[in-house]
């Protein structure tokens, strides 16, 4: 039987699918009973590595995955990572939602625990300051509640590199890597040396760039898009799959997944190159509209109301039921 390989995550000892499922899509599948077939599709097909996050869809991203993995079998075969939603706050809220995270996943442990959404200039200073969310990575992972620990975020390189320069032990720094990245306020030029050099593994988000309209607009296609991501030196590559026929075509491409020559990344590059000028297939570099609420607002900053989570929390003010 195909299926989907397997690649070390950095010098940790954990080994990850090649291409991982990512949780906020997840979220939005139409309803629970669909978003439980597509993550054991995903394991039947090889997908090991689990993306969530505290806050995606207000906690039901979790939920729905905790239930979908709730055996032993199952989550045995899952690399189950969320993230923590401080944006600043201190280490004991961090390790609150710790405690959450676990409770809606169904586990008592995860096998990586990152630090969510870097994104602005003073949140490395606020996550490495006396009592802030570094501690809770030190104390979660004394605890024997986290195996891994990192951070991600899709803003700035320079915000990343600023965290990488407390040359703390990350065992995974997760960042946007693709076609147009390459060419755009670039994750891949600038950070990934830098993970490299520091020995941390690369986790890839965003593959197609967030809503694929590189895609949609005919620059380039799933498959160069896909397969450019997976070529580049990463441990695992997460892509948003809200729906079965999205998950099947993405198994399929995973599945015979062969890494481009520099030849041929440096072909797709030159195709992206003049339309990621100016940022519009890259949205979560240059808009609100990746930006989670929560973040925006523990900094002072206003919110996008066309946002998904800003949404689901006014329909819930509202008296509509929980997800």
């Amino acid at each position: 039987m195909t299926t989907i390989a397997q690649r070390a995550l950095g010098k940790t000892g954990a080994h990850v699918s090649a291409l991982g499922m990512g949780g906020h899509h997840l979220g939005g599948a139409k309803d629970y009973e669909e978003a439980e077939k597509m993550v054991h599709d995903a394991l039947d097909a090889g997908i090991t590595f689990f993306d969530n996050c505290w806050e995606y869809h207000n906690g039901k991203s979790e939920v729905w995955l905790g239930r979908a993995l709730d055996s032993g079998a199952r989550r045995q075969k899952a690399f189950v990572m969320t993230k923590v939603c401080t944006h600043g706050r201190d280490g004991t809220l961090a390790l609150k939602m710790l405690d959450e995270s676990l409770r809606r996943l169904r586990t008592d442990y995860l096998d990586l625990w990152q630090v969510h959404g870097v994104t602005f200039d003073n949140d490395p200073e606020l996550a490495f300051r006396k009592g802030g969310v570094i501690e809770a990575l030190d104390s979660a992972k004394r605890a024997g509640k986290v195996r891994l620990v990192g951070f991600t975020g899709h803003k700035d390189p320079r915000i990343h590199l600023k965290m990488l320069s407390y040359k703390y032990r990350f065992d995974s720094v997760q960042m946007p890597l693709n076609c147009f990245d390459a060419s755009f306020r670039s994750f891949e030029q600038l950070v990934l040396p830098e993970l490299q050099r520091q020995g941390i593994s690369a986790l890839g988000m965003k593959p197609m760039g967030g809503r694929a309209d590189g895609i949609k607009k005919g620059v380039v296609s799933a498959e160069e898009m896909l397969r450019y991501a997976m070529s580049l030196p990463v441990a695992t590559t997460i892509s948003g799959m809200e729906s079965p026929d999205v998950l099947r075509k993405n198994i399929a491409l995973a599945q015979a997944f062969k890494p481009m020559t520099a030849a041929e990344m440096g072909v797709v590059r030159d195709k992206c190159r003049e339309a990621a000028g100016d940022g519009r297939f890259e949205l979560y570099k240059t808009s609100l509209k990746f930006d989670n609420p929560h973040a925006r607002l523990t900094h002072d900053f206003p919110v996008d109301p066309k946002q998904k989570e800003v949404e689901e929390e006014q329909e819930q003010v509202m008296g509509s039921p929980p997800p």
